[in-house]
């Protein structure tokens, strides 16, 4: 009996769909425009971008993992501070790690690490959904959420980077180690660069192209199904 229930349980899972909520619908950037503080001061560079996604990616599954453990030990009347205080002690260990393993990052990144503690969708994923799901859905809608926030930061830290400087994951050997060295490129040799991408103002516009594509994106269905519909009321 209890295997048919957890059988039935893993079938109505919308797997495809809380995939979809991270890493599109509901991005944390794109749709929640959660995070915008650390993603537009940190993404000057992909590979900042990239350090700092990995590290709140790992906060996320990780706070969802333990937040759904332990959901029916948590009262209604305390879960918000428990969850913080869940999430503060995640956030301290990830940044004791890197400042013992990846100190170079670590020195970039600075401030942002602690103050992941404050990224609203964190605290939002974990009241939302793991505090009311099993542990493996609530672990998977943590990493989700987290490798869509990783991908927009990696995506707008290149943007900046190739318009700013003509590069891709500079000092990726130096920051993440020298196996990461193979992400270094150079697209455009002696490119005097564009300071402005590099500044904050340039954070502001790469993420309102982003932004925008992304809408277009959304919306280029609906463009394709009404085009469709006047083609074939239209005579002849």
């Amino acid at each position: 009996m209890t295997k048919d229930l957890n059988e039935t349980a893993r079938e109505r899972t919308p797997w495809g769909r809380i995939a979809r909520d991270g890493l599109w619908d509901n991005n944390v950037v794109l749709a929640q425009m959660l995070a915008l503080c650390p993603l537009l001061a940190v993404t000057g560079t992909a590979t900042n971008g990239l350090g700092l996604g990995l590290a709140s990616l790992v906060v996320m599954v990780a706070s969802g993992l333990l937040v759904s453990s332990l959901r029916g030990l948590i009262t209604p009347q305390v879960r918000i501070p428990v969850f913080v205080l869940i999430i503060a002690t995640l956030v301290t260990l990830v940044d004791l790690a890197m400042n013992a393993w990846l100190h170079d990052l670590h020195k970039v990144l600075g401030l942002f690490i602690p103050l992941i503690v404050t990224n609203c969708a964190i605290l939002g994923r974990a009241e939302s959904f793991a505090s009311r799901n099993r542990i493996a859905p609530a672990v998977f809608d943590g990493l989700m959420m987290g490798v869509g926030f990783t991908l927009v930061l990696v995506t707008l830290g290149a943007m900046r980077e190739l318009i700013g400087s003509g590069t891709l994951f500079a000092n990726a050997s130096l920051l993440l180690g020298e196996a990461m060295g193979f992400l270094e490129v150079t697209l455009i040799p002696d490119y005097r660069g564009f300071l402005l991408m590099i500044l904050p103002p340039g954070g502001f516009l790469a993420l309102g192209f982003l932004l925008a594509g992304q809408r277009l994106l959304k919306r280029l269905p609906n463009i394709k199904r009404r085009a469709q519909s006047a083609s074939l009321a239209s005579p002849g």
